[in-house]
């Protein structure tokens, strides 16, 4: 089997970012082309493990062929980050060093025309990452009411012109090929402006509606915190303005001790940070990467790094007290937990 091509995004940056260490324990929630990965093993050799994920069938196989060398020190599974919690605890894989998503789009993917990703071919309307989902893009294209599909264009692709080429698309179904609808699209709008086709937009939306990729993405940021163990970097790299919007929210309420909405006088949501930014600002790709992959230009990397609230300090003291033998003369064990919270807290000096 040939490897695909494929050139990884940020690739020394993420990293970086995941400050990875031989013998660490990482995730890699989006394989692709297995670059990432290929970093990530390198680096954390020796002992390093790696869970791979990745909802294409395609990516897996490439990866089983590509990864023999390593053995036992990577497991590879076909399934949607979605489901990020229970594969982990299914396959022992918990608590973890650093978790990367790539949200992108793998090269192999966009320019296999068959998968109907890309206008530059044409190709049947398909968009699924995975050939097992139900719906493809023609199924919405050709189904849709035409107050659904100016939503779905508005929402997912920021697309100025939904209204007018939700009209055209139901002037002109069925629409079956990538072709099709980009010719419908650029008719619709009046032509060309600018360097972008004006179907970008519009394929772009469709491919997050058939993958519900941002659904997804929340339901796998939420569990990517619990998996992480103390100091463990989470590390996201987006291309569009809705994943990025998602990561940076995301990361912004999970840094805070209070999510209460404004203006609320006291605090009643008992919501504890579980994690802080590592960077302050969105790292993107260099000059020098972009001439070498033009891909990369709309690449946004946001790391933050996990952290435990007293609470959770608290719980993992009381497990290890718990765990100890006390001998008679020692402290009773409530007096011991009340000091040693004290002195995780910082309130109390050694």
């Amino acid at each position: 089997m040939v490897k695909p091509a494929h050139i990884p995004v940020l690739v020394d940056e993420a990293i970086g970012a995941l400050r990875v260490q031989p013998g660490g324990r990482y995730i890699d929630c989006t394989l692709g082309a297995g670059g990432h990965a290929a970093a990530i093993l390198q680096r954390s050799q020796p002992g390093g493990q790696l869970l791979g994920l990745d909802a294409d069938p395609e990516a897996i196989a490439f990866a089983k062929s590509g990864f023999q060398a390593y053995g036992d020190s990577v497991l590879f599974v076909n399934d949607n980050f979605s489901n990020l919690e229970a594969i982990c605890y299914r396959h022992d894989f918990v608590p973890v060093h650093g978790i990367l998503f790539d949200l992108g789009l793998a090269s192999f993917q966009i320019d296999v025309a068959r998968r109907g990703f890309s206008f530059q071919q044409d190709a049947p309307l398909d968009m699924r990452v995975n050939p097992a989902y139900e719906v493809t893009a023609a199924d919405i294209v050709n189904s849709f009411s035409e107050i659904e599909l100016t939503s779905l264009l508005r929402n997912y692709g920021e697309e100025p012109f939904s209204s007018k080429i939700a009209r055209a698309i139901m002037h002109a179904r069925p629409i079956e090929t990538t072709l099709e609808l980009a010719q419908v699209v650029e008719g619709a709008v009046g032509g060309r402006r600018g360097r972008i086709h004006p179907a970008t937009r519009t394929f772009q939306a469709l491919r997050i509606a058939v993958n519900h990729e941002l659904d997804n993405l929340e339901l796998a940021l939420a569990q990517a915190v619990k998996l992480l163990g103390f100091e463990g970097r989470l590390a996201v790299i987006s291309y569009h303005s809705l994943e990025d919007r998602i990561v940076k929210q995301f990361m912004r309420r999970e840094g805070s001790d209070c999510v209460c909405p404004p203006g609320t006088p006291t605090c009643v949501c008992g919501h504890k940070a579980k994690l802080r930014p590592v960077v302050k600002r969105i790292i993107t790709p260099s000059e020098e990467e972009m001439k070498r992959n033009p891909r990369s230009r709309s690449a946004r990397l946001r790391v933050a790094e996990r952290v435990l609230g007293e609470d959770e300090r608290y719980g993992l003291l009381e497990k290890l007290v718990a765990s100890v033998k006390i001998g008679a003369n020692a402290w009773r064990r409530p007096a011991l937990l009340k000091r040693m919270r004290r002195l995780f807290s910082g309130s109390l000096t050694a």
